[in-house]
This record gives structure tokens, C-alpha cells and sequence, in this order.
């Protein structure tokens, strides 16, 4: 399983995603981001699938951009479509092969960024069938992966208007909250901003070691508003006056 979110604020781009891969019984590292395109004019690609889905479609995609837009795309569009392209002809490929072995043509993607002819930076989620959507103000952020668990926090408190410092430690959060519910999501953590005033990607990859004290100040914090809470109408039905003690048993 995979965990990969993205979001778009006011001032720019921030995309998270961890890095444990999973086969059977064996874990593994590697990086599930990818920026693809000259220096100067480059897009963010993440997937969540099977990885040799991944790796074809990218090579696909690759070799088509070298062939055909060597300098790079002109808008972020012009990219997804070559991407979906790409995608049904690994599908055509490999799709009925997968299906009697027992598996699905599962790859997802969030593709990002802000290439020479966009206005502002934007995000589209693609699905395996090849057709796709773009995030939207009200919904600041699409993730891709086992998505259950990193969603609440960023359907309570994440807007457009967010700055990208606050954005970033959501954007943690989200991971971590992941990470805690599904064995198969983990580190290393692969965090990256782009800061539509500089058009340009910033990255870097943390390790458990790495946010001991962000770690430890959430459990903290969630444990002590937790006790802080105002009383709910069932202290008085079911915990009684003095609250409910422990009872021994022996």
C-alpha cells in the first residue's frame, strides 16, 4: 500500500508521500515521486499502484516527451494527456496478462505543478481508466493510496488560504496518522513545496529519527486535549458522579 497527498494553497504546492514498499513478506524502500522534465520546467508525478505499472508508464512517458517535446511540456494539461496516453497503452499491454494472474490494473496518480504557459500551479488526480479530475478550491488536496486514515485532519482544518508552513505540518500530520493505522505505509517520508513566487520544486526525505519531537509533541497533545474536553451528556448517565473506578476482581 502507498500514501500520497498533495495540496494546493495560496502559495504554491506541498506533495508527501511515504516510502516503504511492500511485497508479501518482504518491506523495501523506494521513492514513489518523480520529477519529470528540464530543470527549469518540471512536473511532479506520484503513483500508487503496482510498481511495475509505475515504472512502464513513466518510461512510456519519458520516451514520449524526449521525442516529442524535448524542451518540455508547454502547460501541466498537455502533460496529463500524453500521461493518460501512455497509461492505456500499458493497460492494452499488460491489462489481460494481470487479470489471469490474479491482479488489477490499479495505478493512480497525482500529477503537479506549474509548467511555462500555466497561470498557477494545479493538481490532477488520474485514474486507472485514464480519465482524471483536478483539485478544486473547496477540496484543497487529493491523495491517492490508503486514504482513509490521513483524511480527517485535513477535512477539519485545511483551506486554500492555508499558508505553506502550516501546510507542511498538516501535510505531516496526515502522513502520520496514515502511518499509525496502516502497516504498509511508512518511512521515509518524501515532503516537497513548490512556491509559485519562486516557480520552483524544493524536496527533501525524512526518516523516523528525523521528527522524534513532532511525533512526540502530537501524542502529547491529542492525549491532554482529550482530557481537557467538556464533559459530554455521558458522564452523568454512564460514568456516574464520582466517574467510573476500576473494580478488582480478585
Amino acid at each position: 500500500m502507498t500514501y500520497c497527498v498533495a495540496m494546493k494553497v495560496r502559495d504554491g504546492l506541498v506533495a508527501v508521500s511515504d516510502g516503504r514498499i511492500t511485497a508479501g513478506t518482504q518491506v523495501t524502500v523506494a521513492r514513489k515521486n518523480a520529477l519529470i522534465g528540464p530543470d527549469d520546467n518540471r512536473f511532479l508525478v506520484m503513483t500508487s499502484g503496482l510498481r511495475s505499472l509505475r515504472d512502464k508508464t513513466l518510461a512510456y512517458l519519458r520516451r514520449r516527451m524526449r521525442e516529442d517535446h524535448p524542451d518540455g511540456y508547454a502547460s501541466l494539461l498537455d502533460a496529463v494527456d500524453d500521461y493518460c496516453g501512455c497509461l492505456r497503452q500499458v493497460r492494452d499491454e499488460d491489462g489481460e496478462q494481470l487479470v489471469e494472474a490474479d491482479l488489477t490494473f490499479n495505478l493512480h496518480a497525482i500529477i503537479g505543478g506549474q509548467l511555462h504557459d500555466d497561470p498557477e500551479p494545479t493538481l490532477f488526480l488520474v485514474y486507472p481508466e485514464g480519465n482524471w479530475i483536478e483539485v478544486d478550491e473547496r477540496t484543497p488536496y487529493l491523495s491517492v493510496g490508503a486514504t482513509t486514515y490521513g483524511k480527517p485532519v485535513l477535512d477539519r482544518t485545511l483551506t486554500h488560504e492555508t499558508d505553506m508552513k502550516t501546510a507542511l505540518k498538516l501535510a505531516y500530520l496526515s502522513f502520520d496518522s496514515t502511518r499509525i493505522s496502516a502497516a504498509d505505509v511508512g518511512f521515509p517520508l518524501d515532503m516537497m513545496t513548490y512556491l509559485a513566487s519562486e516557480r520552483a520544486w524544493r524536496e527533501a526525505q525524512y526518516d523516523y529519527d528525523d521528527v522524534v519531537q513532532q511525533r512526540q509533541w502530537w501524542n502529547d497533545n491529542i492525549t491532554k486535549l482529550v482530557k481537557e474536553m467538556p464533559d459530554g451528556p455521558w458522564v452523568a448517565t454512564l460514568a456516574g458522579t464520582q466517574h467510573l473506578s476500576v473494580v478488582s476482581e480478585d
